[in-house]
């Protein structure tokens, strides 16, 4: 019972990452106000906890809706120990040299805008609270080309430097502010972003499950649960001496390309030494 007695908020509480965070924090304790514009999922998470998960309708791209939020929270129960910025999608796949302006600004509202005003709103609610902790979803799509569209992977490096300035900033309030960088997750965020829906949805991500357990050197699919244990541990008094970093937790992905960790992939080097022999030939 980690968060007995803590208040915890999370957004894009209703799938996914959000929905694993919001049951764990609940089970060890903590009230939860889960946040998502998914009505209907939202209610059904909350009616899987006695009383401890209170959901509200909240739209990450208006700034009046975090707000009222945070201040629903502090309201109902004297202030805001744990805040998971979480609520996010793939945004626009437009490359740079394609994407319009309404893409690209859509996807930073959701994406980055909505981090820095979940700090901002928060923040009021958590001075003086004890091991006060804001964790923000980044993604290891920050670290460089090749892992989500281009507006996705700024807004994602984007998050990563706000973390850092955040946990600068509100070092006067003793409030520490960490992210993580998921890998490839299992959840709706890739059915979602190839617009998949019905019985197509369903079978894309059996597709994606089978190919993400070979996609990193932990030969299995990344899971929700995955991403909210660290969450877990970032918001406890034992990460009460982390602050200002991220936490990569993507099976290995990032180490290197896969011919670096998978004997049946044939290195570059062999390649090239193949290509060598052949032209000698």
């Amino acid at each position: 019972m980690r968060f007995s007695g803590k208040t915890a908020v999370v957004t894009g509480a209703a799938s996914g990452i959000g929905k694993a965070s919001v049951l764990l924090l609940a089970s060890e304790g903590a009230t939860v106000f889960a946040a998502d514009i998914d009505e209907e999922g939202g209610a059904e998470l909350a009616s899987q906890s006695n009383g401890a998960i209170h959901f509200q309708h909240c739209d990450v791209t208006s700034t009046e809706d975090i707000k009222a939020l945070m201040d629903r929270a502090a309201a109902e129960t004297g202030g805001i120990d744990i805040v998971f910025n979480n609520a996010g999608a793939g945004g626009d796949g437009a490359p740079i040299d394609e994407i319009e302006p309404e893409g690209w600004d859509r996807t930073m509202d959701l994406l980055l805008r909505s981090v820095a005003f979940g700090i901002r709103y928060a923040v009021p609610h958590m001075i003086g609270r004890k091991n006060a902790s804001i964790i923000n979803t980044s993604s290891v799509a920050a670290v460089g080309p090749g892992y989500s569209p281009n507006a996705y992977a700024v807004a994602k490096a984007g998050v990563l430097h706000l973390t850092k300035m955040s946990a600068a900033d509100l070092a006067k309030h003793q409030i520490r502010v960490n992210a993580i960088q998921p890998g490839f997750i299992n959840t709706n965020i890739f059915t979602n972003s190839l617009e998949l829906s019905g019985e197509q949805a369903e079978i894309g991500k059996k597709a994606i499950a089978a190919m993400s357990a070979g996609a990193q050197p932990v030969a299995r699919g990344g899971q929700s649960e995955d991403i909210a244990n660290a969450m877990a541990f970032l918001a406890s008094e034992e990460a009460s001496f982390v602050n200002g970093t991220s936490i990569i937790v993507d099976g290995g992905i990032t180490i290197g390309p896969k011919y670096s960790w998978d004997p049946k992939e044939p290195d570059m080097f062999e390649a090239l030494r193949a290509l060598a022999e052949a032209n000698q030939q």
